[in-house]
């Protein structure tokens, strides 16, 4: 088998394998429902990634970087700060039924009891904080923000909208997305000198 071959094989059982976690859960998927799901046998997925835990790590990460491809679009692009942080305010709740969501809270869940998924778990929440903090450092450079701990500011900012994301994607109804917006804007607003308007 080629190597492109490989990888097409491999990228099929990762989303077969996200798929599956959606479903089931983190918890409850076995590598057996991964491989009956995918039609191969499971001495294929363990081929590819040697231990159940392995899989449930690679399938997070595969599926949390489809949210970071979006998020690195952002901070790559021309746009001033003031417009990456609107973007990244938009970007972040949970849209139609949240199997990203779903995905990023089972794997905070399950990072308590398996290691491997934790580390990847950290390096991949990490970075959502890290790209949120230059956001806003470049944005105290050309006077946009008004902040003194930009890696600070993100972590509250981050805190708040993942605590309302995991409100919003487990709780029907219990808080709307126009209060998720309202409630982000507020909080960046005061991290960063700004105005919740400036962030309409």
């Amino acid at each position: 088998m080629t190597r492109r071959a490989v990888e097409i094989r491999l990228d099929a059982l990762l989303r077969t394998a996200c798929d599956v976690i959606a479903e089931r859960g983190l918890a409850n998927t076995r590598t057996a429902d991964v491989a009956q799901a995918a039609g191969v046998s499971q001495a294929l997925v363990f081929y590819h990634f040697t231990t159940k835990d392995r899989l449930l790590a690679e399938a997070f990460a595969y599926a949390a970087e489809q949210d970071l491809a979006r998020l690195d679009a952002v901070v790559r692009s021309a746009a001033p700060p003031l417009v990456k942080l609107k973007r990244i305010l938009k970007l972040y709740p949970p849209t139609g039924r949240a199997t990203s969501w779903a995905m990023w809270i089972d794997g905070w869940s399950e990072s308590l009891r398996t290691p491997e998924l934790e580390k990847v778990s950290r390096r991949l929440d990490l970075r959502w904080r890290s790209d949120l903090a230059a956001v806003i450092s470049a944005g105290v450079a050309d006077g946009t923000f008004e902040c003194t701990d930009p890696a600070g500011a993100a972590w509250r900012i981050n805190a708040v909208m993942d605590g309302l994301a995991v409100q919003f994607a487990v709780h029907d109804r219990v808080i709307s997305r126009r209060q998720f917006a309202e409630w982000t804007r507020l909080v960046a607003a005061r991290e960063l000198g700004l105005t919740p308007a400036d962030l309409d």
